[in-house]
């Protein structure tokens, strides 16, 4: 039994305080983006960090478990926290998750969707509206993302 999972035990669907980690995979001008199992939309490979664990390993653990792919090196992107931070799961249960988020344009392996909680894997590119809805935890950071994507070509 995980970390998040005991807190649960005892707390029930009470707020629950959390530090997540996540990465957005970048390659050819496209994004990896996940479908969720739980309803709540797209988004980026991320979750909570295990006790120890570092955010770098978190994210890189993440986006092993969620899609097969294997992270060789990745870049700070920036830190999320704030009002969209905050999530109501469909079984209720309460959470506040300011993550660290990084990108990665160094992978490796093969896309394989892990099945309890990724119904689809899917690029999307950059300069083509993102599939809706977007999980709210992920739009804004996923809008800073492009936007600098973006910006960054006109200085290339």
């Amino acid at each position: 039994m995980g970390y998040i999972s005991q807190i649960r035990e005892k707390i029930g669907h009470d707020l629950l305080i959390g530090v997540g980690s996540g990465v957005i995979i970048v390659k050819e001008g496209k994004v990896l983006l996940q479908k969720r199992t739980d309803g709540l939309g797209w988004g980026i490979h991320a979750g909570g960090i295990d006790p120890g664990e570092t955010f770098e390993e978190a994210a890189k653990r993440e986006l092993y478990e969620e899609s097969g792919l294997v992270a060789n090196a990745l870049d700070f992107f920036g830190a999320y926290s704030g009002e969209d931070s905050f999530l109501t799961y469909p079984n209720g249960d309460e959470v506040y998750f300011p993550t660290i988020v990084y990108t990665c344009r160094d992978f490796s392996g093969a896309l394989r969707a892990q099945k309890e909680e990724v119904t689809e894997l899917r690029w999307f590119d950059i300069h083509e509206p993102l599939p809706s809805p977007l999980f709210s935890m992920h739009a804004r950071l996923l809008k800073d993302f492009i936007k600098q994507e973006k910006d960054n070509e006109l200085y290339q």
